[in-house]
């Protein structure tokens, strides 16, 4: 084939690919099987190899991702993507309606699902796709676009060549494929995400896209952000203009104009929730007008002509089988409510912690009850009540002694936790170990769960300081250790040798002592002998500490097992080195208290290690102490908050400018 037959056979390949995408991803009315799709994709991927000079990024040949990329630039938004006031009773929902009404009583309302993923925004120039980032603070994201071309329903070219067109869409990962990733996820003996939307944010950011088009990701679109060459009067009106030019944008809208109609629509969306192949948290209300929109304006962060109405957590109702009692590290005897396998905010839980015998007496959880179970903030599953008790139940109370070692528990005057006060108890030992090797304490790499049971159930290992005597034929005599492996563990453990002391406090898994609480701990005193000689009302004295955290420092560190662990560690080389790292003092930040909220475009902890480092106090809440909040895509309570008390808000691009970078 000649060169000018091959671009004329690829540009009708091309043109009948993007429609056979479109009738199955975005209208779900496919006109041909997978065989004859597929047969066509492989003749245009034949030409374009064949001809390289017809490859082009629009093709659909480029959905499948290519090469890996190290790192995702920066995209600045000319129209800000902003976040929406949330809201959760039909009375805020009533109250904005009323407002927005006070200034234009013929005022109506666009109702529609708010879907559970993340914000993108896509830009077309003469027709074709350019650019797609994330929203990442509303003003500054990260060009996503590799990754975005591998969702099917994302077209390629419009079907009108305007000069630019913007829109906004909503990435998430349907529940089939959200399942089917988990499955495959523990089957690798990788930690699974939690639900469909941190899947969908983490596929998105995936630097190989490859990866991204195997999580079979897809998108509504849900507002056009700028357009040239067209004009339009409503939002409505806009969307039916982008169903024309191939997208696919948001379902089941209602047009409302009373409180009453918009509850309606409200209830409406609320019913079919359990039925969508996808997860929606709420119902967005808005002003369709768009002079309306515009004349309303916004604040900082949020439009005036805009709200979310979030869904109550689910709530559902199982039977509860068994009360399973499991021993942490630190001896703390858990129980666990084993139930049938229900599906609650697009995910299968078939079991919540309990907590304690208090919380347990208090809401008379029995064995075979009848329970209702809901997600706090749709992640984490917790039994709310019993409704009713199985025939000849009787009141439960946990065991008298450790299920795994048989040693009688013990409860804290101070506590509500029954303990295990065996320190040998392997079930503590195995946690132990667990913790110490973790990435915020020791960091010794290749040292999982898994290979801790087989150190232990060989006799190999009896605290964490025999870790550091281990010898390579000792881990060759272990299932699934070949001398490359064996090699690379005892490297990584002679690395944790220089581990610095504040992780090797934390490594000690002191109760009440967190990795912060331990840089706090050794930024006060500065080396492990003036930790072990200190006072309990000195260690209180330290910002951020109190009574309790004081008197588990001092009890661990003066007690005969913390103090015989230390003592092996240091024989067997540990360094435990320390420097005070100096705050600058002549930054924005020297001396305030800032708090992080919402999701960034850089890690969380990177955020905090860089206020740190100017000098800043990074804080958990919102208080009137507060001189800073730093708020991110999906920005909640502690946004309100802080603009109710007045608190400076910055975006992330801000707070980085302010830093100098």
């Amino acid at each position: 084939m000649d060169h000018s037959k091959a671009e004329e056979r690829v540009r009708e390949l091309s043109e009948l690919l993007e429609r056979y995408n479109y009738e199955y991803y975005v209208q779900d009315r496919p006109s041909v099987d997978d065989y004859t799709y597929d047969t066509l994709m492989h003749e245009l991927a034949d030409l374009e190899r064949e001809f390289p000079d017809l490859l082009s990024p629009q093709s659909p040949t480029q959905r499948v991702g290519g090469e890996a990329s190290s790192s995702f630039q920066k995209v600045g938004h000319a129209v800000q993507m902003q976040s929406l006031q949330d809201v959760f009773s039909m009375e805020q929902v009533g109250s904005f309606a009323a407002k927005v009404h006070e200034e234009y009583p013929e005022a109506v309302f666009s109702v529609e699902p708010k879907i559970d993923g993340l914000s993108v925004s896509l830009e077309y120039r003469d027709g074709v796709l350019t650019l797609g980032s994330t929203r990442g603070d509303g003003f500054t994201g990260e060009d996503v676009t590799v990754n975005l071309r591998t969702i099917r329903s994302i077209p390629m070219k419009l079907r009108e060549s305007l000069p630019l067109v913007e829109v906004r869409g909503e990435v998430y990962m349907p529940r089939e494929s959200f399942f089917a990733l988990v499955a495959q996820q523990e089957e690798n003996d990788e930690q699974p995400f939690k639900n469909p939307r941190n899947a969908a944010a983490g596929s998105l950011r995936q630097k190989n896209a490859a990866v991204t088009a195997r999580r079979k990701l897809d998108i509504f679109i849900f507002n056009l952000q700028q357009c040239e060459g067209r004009t339009f009067a409503t939002h409505d009106e806009t969307l039916r203009f982008l169903e024309e030019m191939g997208f696919r944008v948001i379902p089941n809208r209602r047009i409302c104009r009373t409180t009453e109609e918009i509850a309606d629509a409200i209830r409406a969306i609320g019913d079919s929730r359990n039925d969508l192949p996808y997860d929606i948290d709420g119902v967005v209300i808005k002003v369709n007008d768009l002079a309306m929109r515009d004349a309303l304006g916004a604040t900082a962060k949020t439009p005036k002509w805009a709200i979310a109405y979030k869904f109550p957590p689910e709530e559902k109702e199982t039977v509860l089988r068994e009360i399973e009692v499991n021993v942490g590290r630190t001896g703390a005897l858990t129980p666990v409510a084993v139930f049938d396998t229900l599906l609650l905010a697009g995910t299968s839980v078939s079991r919540a912690v309990l907590h304690n015998q208090d919380f347990i007496s208090e809401k008379d959880i029995r064995p075979g009850d009848t329970i209702v179970v809901r997600k706090a903030g749709d992640i984490i599953p917790e039994v709310l009540r019993s409704v009713s008790h199985a025939p000849g139940s009787v009141p439960y109370r946990l065991p008298e002694c450790c299920p795994v070692c048989g040693t009688r528990a013990v409860r804290d005057e101070t506590e509500a936790v029954l303990r295990c006060p065996n320190i040998s108890c392997p079930a503590q030992l195995h946690k132990q170990l667990v913790h110490f090797a973790s990435r915020d304490a020791m960091n010794i790499d290749g040292l999982g769960p898994a290979i801790i049971t087989a150190l232990l159930d060989a006799g190999f290992v009896h605290d964490a300081g025999d870790l550091y005597h281990l010898q390579k034929e000792q881990l060759l005599m272990l299932e699934g250790f070949k001398d490359k492996s064996a090699d690379n563990l005892l490297a990584a453990i002679e690395r944790s040798k220089s581990a610095s002391l504040d992780r090797v406090i934390y490594a000690l898994g002191i109760r009440n002592i967190g990795a912060k609480a331990a840089q706090l701990l050794c930024a006060h005193f500065g080396s492990l002998e003036a930790i072990e000689a200190a006072q309990p009302d000195e260690v209180a004295a330290i910002e951020g500490f109190g009574d309790v955290m004081a008197a588990s420092v001092c009890e661990a560190l003066h007690g005969t097992s913390v103090q015989t662990l230390l003592r092996r560690l240091l024989e067997a080389g540990l360094t435990m080195p320390y420097e005070k790292l100096q705050a600058a003092t002549d930054t924005p930040f020297s001396g305030k208290t800032v708090v992080l909220t919402g999701t960034l475009t850089m890690k969380r902890s990177d955020a905090k290690k860089k206020l740190e480092a100017a000098g800043a106090k990074v804080s958990g809440s919102v208080s009137k102490k507060t001189d800073y909040v730093v708020a991110g895509e999906d920005a909640g309570s502690k946004l309100t908050k802080a603009q109710e008390l007045g608190v400076s808000v910055l975006s992330e691009s801000e707070m980085l400018a302010m830093l100098g970078e």
